[in-house]
């Protein structure tokens, strides 16, 4: 019985091969389980257009991170903060407040857990936040940081 694996199977293959299994085993338990697909020519043709469909659609979000790193790295975000008497600022300013900054200031939506920062901003300047796009793609966005 030929069996398309849906999932590695210890054993037997890993997930998208076509293996030659026995009757009861592939009937049983991998078809049994949600393991694999009886390897029919409709079953493997769905298959082949689902991997198509994925490798377009994360070739897509590739391009969109692309796109969005180069605009991320040309931009100069400025947020006001406030300053406490010694010239610290009252508080840090966090990745939550950089991510809503860079909404309301130039409509690019980054999730806050996507940013970080080598070091607390404490204190009034440019500082530099890596922000990661998905696919490997990372970002540098730089930061002035202006006391109110």
């Amino acid at each position: 019985m030929k069996v398309l694996l849906l999932k590695d199977v210890n054993g037997t293959g890993k997930a998208g091969e076509v293996k030659d299994v026995k009757d009861g085993y592939g009937k049983n338990f991998l078809i049994g389980k949600g393991l694999a697909l009886h390897a029919t020519n409709d079953v493997l043709a769905k298959y082949r257009a689902e991997q198509k469909r994925k490798a377009i659609k994360e070739a897509e979000e590739v391009e969109e991170a692309k796109k969005l790193s180069e605009t991320l790295n040309s931009t100069k975000l400025t947020i006001k903060h406030k300053i406490g008497a010694n010239g610290h600022l009252i508080g840090s300013v966090t990745n939550k407040e950089i991510s809503e900054s860079l909404k309301e200031q130039f409509d690019i939506e980054v999730d806050k857990k996507a940013i970080s920062l080598k070091a607390k901003i404490k204190a009034e300047g440019t500082f530099e936040a890596d922000c990661k796009l998905g696919h490997g793609i990372h970002a540098t966005l730089s930061v002035e940081i202006i006391g109110e």
